[in-house]
């Protein structure tokens, strides 16, 4: 929730059509490349699905019927598996368990129909089904990407309560961090705000290295998914000056972003060093920080927290030709930090409300 806009603009860049954001979904239309291409190169997004078919119902025999009209044999063979799940909320058909059963009951009637067998083995290919009713209105999607695309495969480790990678690639869109840019994150934690800088920076895709469920699906070949990894790999920009900084107090928190920054293929446009906040140093003349601070509620007491923001407020620059982004839940960050955000957008860290605090204006 909240980047449902930066979505639509990378699926219009990618050449997606029929581009419409909605609150938490983004809906689109196009063909197996763009499918694929969407899974591979998204930055923000958590998973690519296929919509089946929306409808409403208020009672079992609504959502029996509605799933039942389905094409579901379009993707399922008579052998393969197709699993349920979902959520409902604020709808008359509320129980979760139920809903699964009636969903999973309607898609067996009507592959009996379509195979004329009397069971199903499921032991061919996975199509994971998934639903949501929102105020009685369902909708069936079948999903194609796996393991969340915030599963770039480059952090095997992590300290404690990091940011997703989607969530951080967001700050870095959002601070228009370009290739350019020198970029700095001196509370970086495992490095992930910085390493996701450094890969839209050389424009490369975040999920070229890693593999997807509708890889395995028969309806899509093979080399789809070959091109659109060639597709991505033949943009990367290697030319370009991007660098950025990175620093944290603990060094085993240094040790683990700089493997990360290795596995992601960038660890030569970022340097890593243990700094306290308080011994923040400029490497540029120009420089844009993003950060993600401890909140307080997991990593530190709340008193701890806030005194990280005034030092903040008192070591980053203000100057001309330096821009400061934080993302935190605290209403007081302002005034702690000592100074009122130029801008501030709202986003959810996982299920935290957050604020973005953007400053990029200066006295001069």
């Amino acid at each position: 929730m909240g980047v449902e806009s930066l979505i639509a603009r990378e699926l219009r860049d990618l050449g997606a059509e029929d581009v419409r954001a909605e609150n938490a979904r983004v809906l689109f239309a196009g063909d197996e490349h763009i499918l694929a291409r969407a899974n591979i190169c998204l930055r923000h997004a958590e998973r690519i699905q296929i919509l089946l078919g929306s409808f409403h119902a208020e009672t079992f025999e609504d959502l029996f019927q509605g799933v039942k009209a389905l094409p579901v044999e379009d993707w399922v063979g008579k052998d393969d598996a197709f699993p349920i799940k979902g959520y409902s909320l604020n709808s008359k058909l509320f129980s979760v368990r139920d809903c699964q059963a009636i969903i999973k009951k309607a898609m067996v009637e009507r592959l009996k129909t379509v195979y004329q067998v009397p069971w199903f083995s499921e032991t061919g290919v996975t199509y994971q089904f998934q639903f949501s009713i929102l105020k009685d209105e369902v909708s069936i999607v079948l999903d194609t990407t796996g393991s969340g695309l915030h599963k770039r495969g480059y952090r095997l480790q992590a300290n404690d309560a990091p940011i997703k990678e989607t969530m951080a690639a967001a700050l870095v869109d959002v601070a228009r961090v370009q290739n350019y840019h020198t970029l700095y994150d001196p509370l970086c934690g495992s490095g992930t705000i910085l390493i996701e800088g450094a890969l839209k920076a050389l424009n490369m895709a975040p999920g070229v290295n890693r593999h997807f469920s509708a890889e395995q699906f028969p309806q899509i070949s093979a080399d789809v998914w070959e091109e659109e990894r060639e597709r991505a790999r033949s943009l990367v920009d290697t030319d370009c000056s991007f660098h950025a900084y990175g620093s944290d107090i603990d060094p085993e928190s240094i040790a683990i972003a700089k493997e990360n920054a290795k596995r992601a293929g960038v660890a030569d446009r970022i340097t890593f060093e243990v700094r306290d906040l308080k011994d923040f140093e400029k490497k540029s003349d120009r420089g844009t920080i993003i950060c993600n601070p401890p909140y307080g509620e997991r990593l530190m007491e709340v008193k701890e927290a806030e005194e990280l923001y005034r030092t903040m407020g008192q070591v980053f620059p203000r100057e001309r030709g330096w821009a400061s982004y934080i993302i935190s839940p605290s209403e007081d960050f302002e005034r702690l930090f000592g100074r009122r955000a130029d801008k501030r957008r709202k986003l959810y860290n996982g299920m935290i409300k957050c604020q973005y605090y953007m400053y990029f204006k200066t006295n001069d």
